[in-house]
C-alpha cells in the first residue's frame, strides 16, 4: 500500500501537458461513465457511487454510475473494454471480471491484461467464514480437522466464482474434501447455512454481522493474509495453518488500452485524492474495507499475478467454463 497523496481538485488535469501540443491535458467534454458490471448494492456499486460526485467536482463534468449486471460482469466489461478510449468510460472492475474470468471461460470476449489499462486498485476486503453453529468446529483448523474426519460430509454454500475459488482453494490448501452447493445469491446462500442445509458459506463480513453478534452463525476466520480491522480479534486461514492462504475481493478502477498514459496518470492521482478523503475513508473502513489507492503500475502488476493464481486454481479445481 502507498501513502496517499491529498491534492486540491483540479491540480492533477494540470500536472501533464498532452504529449504532442504541450496544452494542459482536459478530458472530453462529455459525461464520464463509470461502468459497474455488478447489480447496485454490491461492493463495486458502493465504491463507484462514492467516487463519482468527487470526481465530478473535480473534472467539472457530470460523472454517471451505469450497472450493466450479467453472469460474472462479462457484459459491462466487455462494454468498457470497446469503448473510446479518451479518459471518458473508466470500469469498475474486481478480481472476477479482471482476473477470475481469464481462466474461468475459455471464450472471453475481452482479455483483462490486453484490453485495459489499470488506474488504481481502490480497495479490497476480505471473505469470512461463517458456519451453521451445529457444526462442530469453532476454528479453520478444527474444520480440517472434522473435513478429513468426514470426507465428503461438509457441504459449503456458494455465490459467485470468488468465494468457490476460495473455498475450492480451502478444501485443496487444506487436504479434505466438501460439496460445493450453489446459490444465486449471497443471500439464499447464507439463508441455507442459517436453516442448516448447508454447513458454512463464505461473504463479506458486513451482510453477516447481525447474525453473527445473534448466535444464528459462528464466525470461524478471514481469507486475508492479514487479520481484518474490522475484525481485529479473528484468525486468518493462514495463521490455522495454510500458509499462503490469501483470496479477497477487490476493486479498482480500469481504462480501455489505448488511453493515453497523461490521462491514466491523472485519473489515478484524483482517485487516490477522493479515497484519501476522510469521509470516504471512513465509509470504506465501515463496510469493510481496506483502502490501498496503489499506482497503476502496482495495480497492474497485481492483476496479472491474480490472473496467474486463479488460473492454477481454476485449472486444479476443475472449474473451467465455455
Amino acid at each position: 500500500m502507498i501513502r496517499l497523496r491529498l491534492l486540491p481538485p483540479l491540480a492533477v488535469l494540470a500536472l501533464f501537458p498532452a504529449p504532442s501540443t504541450g496544452q494542459t491535458l482536459v478530458l472530453p467534454n462529455k459525461p464520464v461513465q463509470i461502468i459497474v458490471p455488478n447489480a447496485p448494492g454490491g461492493g463495486p456499486d458502493l465504491i463507484a457511487r462514492l467516487i463519482a460526485p468527487k470526481l465530478g467536482e473535480a473534472l467539472r463534468q457530470n460523472v454517471i454510475v451505469e450497472n450493466r449486471a450479467s453472469a460474472n460482469g462479462i457484459v459491462g466489461t466487455e462494454f468498457a473494454a470497446k469503448a473510446v478510449a479518451d479518459g471518458s468510460v473508466i470500469a469498475m472492475g474486481n478480481a472476477g471480471t479482471h482476473a477470475i474470468n481469464a481462466t474461468l471461460y475459455r471464450k472471453l470476449p475481452y482479455d483483462p491484461v490486453r484490453d485495459f489499462a489499470a488506474v488504481s486498485e481502490v480497495a479490497s476486503a476480505p471473505l469470512v467464514i461463517v458456519a451453521h453453529p451445529a457444526v462442530p468446529a469453532k476454528s479453520i483448523k478444527e474444520l480440517i480437522a472434522l473435513g478429513k474426519r468426514m470426507p465428503g460430509k461438509l457441504n459449503i454454500a456458494v455465490a459467485g466464482a470468488t468465494g468457490e475459488l476460495a473455498g475450492n482453494a480451502l478444501k485443496l490448501q487444506g487436504g479434505f474434501d466438501m460439496k460445493n452447493i450453489p446459490f444465486k445469491g449471497g443471500v439464499p446462500a447464507t439463508v441455507s447455512v442459517m436453516s442448516g442445509e448447508t454447513d458454512l458459506t463464505m461473504t463479506n463480513y458486513v451482510a453477516v454481522a447481525k447474525q453473527v453478534e445473534a448466535g444464528k452463525l459462528r464466525l470461524l476466520g478471514v481469507t486475508s493474509a492479514r487479520r481484518s480491522a474490522l475484525l481485529p480479534d479473528v484468525p486468518t486461514v493462514a495463521e490455522n495453518g495454510l500458509d499462503g492462504y490469501d483470496h479477497q475481493l477487490w476493486y479498482g478502477m480500469f481504462v480501455p488500452a489505448r488511453t493515453p498514459a497523461p490521462v491514466v496518470q491523472a485519473l489515478y492521482l484524483e482517485v487516490s485524492r477522493i479515497i484519501g478523503m476522510p469521509e470516504i475513508r471512513e465509509r470504506l473502513v465501515a463496510t469493510g474495507h481496506s483502502v490501498i489507492g496503489s499506482t497503476p503500475e502496482q495495480f497492474s502488476d497485481k492483476v496479472r499475478r491474480e490472473v496467474e493464481k486463479f488460473r492454477r486454481l481454476i485449472l486444479e479445481s476443475g472449474m473451467q467454463l465455455e
